[in-house]
């Protein structure tokens, strides 16, 4: 089963529109066709960033928001990263490759591709919701 761990950003977009973020979100993740991986760390920003007022203006996002933060913390997988990196510009993303480094993910899918320059770290591909879904979600769909 193939090793992921999602940015926060996508996860907000799986929880605005029905797009490629919605799709990995509900037919992988909640499907039980990936592993979704995450640190404390993660988890503390995906509740953070979930909870900012902008968001009042997507009907019942906040609702959603909690139903999802409860499956992700149920179904993902717990690590908290060993190493310290400082690969991306925006400090703060590195505790994405951190903990894609320290749980062997096949997969970062992200949509920032402003910090994201490189496409792979060590064994770990770099994607877009659309590259996952489009190029590399077939293998997660096999038996």
């Amino acid at each position: 089963m193939q090793r992921i761990v999602i940015d926060t950003n996508v996860i907000i977009s799986s929880l605005i529109q029905k797009s490629y973020p919605y799709t990995i979100i509900n037919e992988l993740f909640i499907g039980d066709k990936i592993e979704m991986y995450v640190s404390e760390e993660l988890m503390a920003e995906y509740y953070d960033v979930l909870r900012r007022e902008k968001f009042a203006k997507f009907q019942d996002f906040f609702a959603r928001a909690e139903v999802l933060l409860v499956e992700i913390e149920t179904k993902a997988k717990m690590f908290n990263p060993k190493i310290r990196l400082e690969l991306i510009s925006d400090l703060d993303d590195n505790k994405i490759l951190e903990l894609a480094d320290e749980c062997l993910a096949n997969f970062v899918i992200t949509g920032n591709t402003t910090d994201f320059t490189f496409p792979t770290y060590k064994e770990t591909k770099t994607v877009t919701p659309r590259e996952y879904w489009e190029i590399h979600k077939l293998s997660a769909l096999e038996p």
